[in-house]
C-alpha cells in the first residue's frame, strides 16, 4: 500500500518528493544513481527566455553545514530545453511530473516565458522564482517588493493555465504578507524558502570568494529558518506549500510536514547524497506505517493543532 500518494493542485504525485531547481539538473544527471521517476516530480533547472551563461569567477563556496552559490540561472533556454533536452528527457524515459521553475529579468521576460511552458503537455506544473533580480527597479528582487511580487504573479497568472507555484525569497522582514499577496493575485501554491544571502571572506586574499561577491546559502544549516517560515505561511495563506531549505534526512522532511508542507523539496544535500530523496521516500513510508497512518497527508500542519 502506497501510503505516499499526494493529489497536489489536481496533479497525482507519486509521493510528495519533488527536488529543488538548480540541484538536479533535468533528472537525467542521477541515472545511474536511481532511477528518477521514483520521485513524485522533477524541479528541473531554472530556465529563461534566452540562454544564459551565469556569473562569472568562483561560483560555489563551502561553508559549516552549507553552502552558497551564485551560479546566477546558467542555462540553455527555452528554445534548447524544447527541442533538445525535453526529448532527451523522453528518450531515457523520465516520465514523472516536470515542475518547470521560470526566471526573468522584467515581468515581460516572465509573461513571455510563462507562455512558453504553458503550452508543453509534459510540463505539470510552472514554478515562478521571484528572488530574480528586477533590472527595472534597481536590482532588488521581485519577491522582495510586495507591489511588485503581486504584479509578476497576476501577469504570469493572466497566461498560463497551469498549476502556478511561487517560490518566495526568505530575504525578507515579513515571508507570510509576501505569501498573502501572490495569493490573492493567484497563486495556486507557494514554494518555500529559496536561498538566504549571503557571503564569504577568503582571509587570504582578503577579497570575496565568490565572483558575484554574494550567493544563495542552503544546506542543514538553513533548516530552521525554513521550517519557522512554512509554519508562519502555513497559517496566513489558504493555499498549499513545497516545504524546502535544509531537507538532509527522514527527520528534516518530517517537520516540514508537520509545520505544513503538503510537498517537500530536496536540494542542496542530494550533492553529499545522491541517494538521499530515495532514502526519504522511503523513511515516509515506514514512518506511516508504523504510526498507522493510511496517507502521509494525514501529517499535514499537525504542528499547528
Amino acid at each position: 500500500m502506497n501510503r505516499l500518494q499526494t493529489k497536489f493542485l489536481g496533479v497525482d504525485f507519486k509521493n510528495p518528493i519533488v527536488t529543488s531547481s538548480g540541484c538536479f539538473g533535468f533528472g537525467m544527471e542521477y541515472k545511474e544513481y536511481f532511477d528518477p521517476n521514483i520521485l513524485g516530480g522533477i524541479g528541473i533547472k531554472g530556465l529563461t527566455v534566452e540562454p544564459r551563461d551565469g556569473n562569472y569567477g568562483t561560483r560555489i563556496a563551502e561553508t559549516p553545514a552549507g553552502m552558497l552559490n551564485c551560479v546566477g540561472l546558467e542555462n540553455p533556454g527555452i528554445d534548447y530545453f524544447e527541442s533538445h533536452i525535453l526529448p532527451e528527457m523522453k528518450a531515457q524515459g523520465i516520465t514523472t511530473n516536470i515542475i518547470a521553475n521560470i526566471n526573468g529579468k522584467t515581468v515581460e521576460e516572465y509573461v513571455e516565458i510563462a507562455k512558453r511552458v504553458d503550452k508543453i503537455p509534459e510540463i505539470a506544473v510552472v514554478e515562478l522564482n521571484i528572488s530574480c533580480p528586477n533590472v527595472k527597479d534597481g536590482g532588488m528582487a521581485f519577491g522582495a517588493n510586495p507591489e511588485v511580487a503581486a504584479r509578476v504573479t497576476g501577469e504570469v497568472r493572466k497566461v498560463t493555465s497551469k498549476p502556478l507555484v511561487v517560490k518566495l525569497s526568505p530575504n525578507v522582514t515579513d515571508i507570510a504578507s509576501i505569501a498573502k499577496i501572490v495569493e490573492e493575485n493567484g497563486a495556486d501554491a507557494v514554494s518555500l524558502i529559496n536561498t538566504l544571502l549571503g557571503m564569504v571572506i577568503d582571509i587570504r586574499t582578503k577579497k570575496p570568494v565568490l565572483g558575484n561577491t554574494f550567493g544563495g546559502f542552503s544546506g542543514p544549516a538553513v533548516k530552521p529558518v525554513a521550517v519557522r517560515m512554512v509554519y508562519q505561511v502555513y497559517k496566513a495563506v489558504n493555499i498549499p506549500i513545497i516545504g524546502m531549505g535544509g531537507i538532509a534526512s527522514v527527520e528534516d522532511a518530517l517537520e516540514f510536514i508537520m509545520a505544513g508542507a503538503s510537498m517537500i523539496s530536496i536540494g542542496s544535500a542530494i550533492f553529499s547524497n545522491p541517494m538521499l530523496a530515495v532514502e526519504i521516500a522511503e523513511g515516509l513510508q515506514k514512518y506511516c506505517e508504523e504510526n498507522v497512518l493510511e496517507n502521509i497527508s494525514e501529517l499535514v500542519g499537525t504542528a499547528h493543532r
